[in-house]
Protein backbone atom coordinates (compact mmCIF):
# COMPACT_ATOMS: atom_id res chain seq x y z
CA UNK A 1 0.00 0.00 0.00
CA UNK A 2 1.80 3.70 -0.85
CA UNK A 3 -0.22 5.81 1.38
CA UNK A 4 -0.89 9.25 -0.43
CA UNK A 5 0.03 12.46 0.59
CA UNK A 6 -1.65 16.11 1.02
CA UNK A 7 -4.59 14.46 2.12
CA UNK A 8 -6.76 17.11 4.53
CA UNK A 9 -9.22 15.70 6.84
CA UNK A 10 -12.05 17.45 5.38
CA UNK A 11 -11.48 16.02 2.58
CA UNK A 12 -11.17 12.32 3.97
CA UNK A 13 -14.08 12.74 5.92
CA UNK A 14 -15.80 13.45 2.71
CA UNK A 15 -14.68 10.62 0.88
CA UNK A 16 -15.61 8.38 3.78
CA UNK A 17 -19.53 8.87 2.67
CA UNK A 18 -18.79 6.63 0.00
CA UNK A 19 -18.74 3.82 2.94
CA UNK A 20 -21.84 5.57 5.14
CA UNK A 21 -20.35 7.55 7.10
CA UNK A 22 -20.98 10.66 8.51
CA UNK A 23 -19.96 13.89 10.46
CA UNK A 24 -21.89 14.02 13.81
CA UNK A 25 -19.87 16.70 15.45
CA UNK A 26 -16.68 18.57 15.59
CA UNK A 27 -15.29 20.11 18.86
CA UNK A 28 -12.33 22.45 18.10
CA UNK A 29 -9.86 20.96 15.39
CA UNK A 30 -11.31 17.57 15.29
CA UNK A 31 -14.02 15.76 13.68
CA UNK A 32 -15.69 12.89 14.40
CA UNK A 33 -17.08 10.28 11.74
CA UNK A 34 -19.38 7.91 12.29
CA UNK A 35 -21.57 4.80 10.44
CA UNK A 36 -23.54 1.77 10.79
CA UNK A 37 -22.87 0.26 7.83
CA UNK A 38 -21.35 -3.43 9.08
CA UNK A 39 -21.87 -2.49 12.54
CA UNK A 40 -21.32 1.13 14.57
CA UNK A 41 -17.82 2.32 14.05
CA UNK A 42 -17.15 5.85 14.83
CA UNK A 43 -13.18 7.84 13.70
CA UNK A 44 -12.21 11.06 15.06
CA UNK A 45 -10.37 13.18 12.35
CA UNK A 46 -8.59 15.94 12.42
CA UNK A 47 -9.32 18.85 10.52
CA UNK A 48 -6.34 19.97 9.04
CA UNK A 49 -5.18 21.09 5.45
CA UNK A 50 -2.33 17.76 5.24
CA UNK A 51 -2.79 14.42 7.35
CA UNK A 52 0.75 12.93 8.46
CA UNK A 53 1.76 10.12 6.43
CA UNK A 54 1.01 7.91 10.00
CA UNK A 55 -1.87 9.79 11.21
CA UNK A 56 -3.56 8.58 7.87
CA UNK A 57 -2.34 5.22 7.64
CA UNK A 58 -3.54 4.05 10.56
CA UNK A 59 -6.88 6.05 9.75
CA UNK A 60 -6.93 3.80 6.81
CA UNK A 61 -6.04 0.11 7.91
CA UNK A 62 -9.01 0.71 10.87
CA UNK A 63 -12.00 1.50 8.39
CA UNK A 64 -10.62 -1.04 6.18
CA UNK A 65 -10.72 -3.34 8.96
CA UNK A 66 -13.92 -2.54 9.98
CA UNK A 67 -15.61 -3.43 6.57
CA UNK A 68 -13.37 -6.06 5.88
CA UNK A 69 -11.43 -4.87 3.02
CA UNK A 70 -7.77 -4.61 2.03
CA UNK A 71 -6.09 -0.81 2.60
CA UNK A 72 -5.50 -1.05 -1.02
CA UNK A 73 -9.18 -1.80 -1.75
CA UNK A 74 -10.07 1.08 0.33
CA UNK A 75 -8.00 3.31 -1.14
CA UNK A 76 -9.36 2.25 -4.59
CA UNK A 77 -13.01 2.76 -3.72
CA UNK A 78 -12.22 6.40 -1.81
CA UNK A 79 -10.18 7.50 -4.96
CA UNK A 80 -7.40 8.98 -2.78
Amino acid sequence: MRTPRDVGGLELARALRRLGYEIVRQRGSHMRVFTQVNGVHRETIPRQRHLSVGLLTGLIKSIAAHHGMTDDELLDLLDL
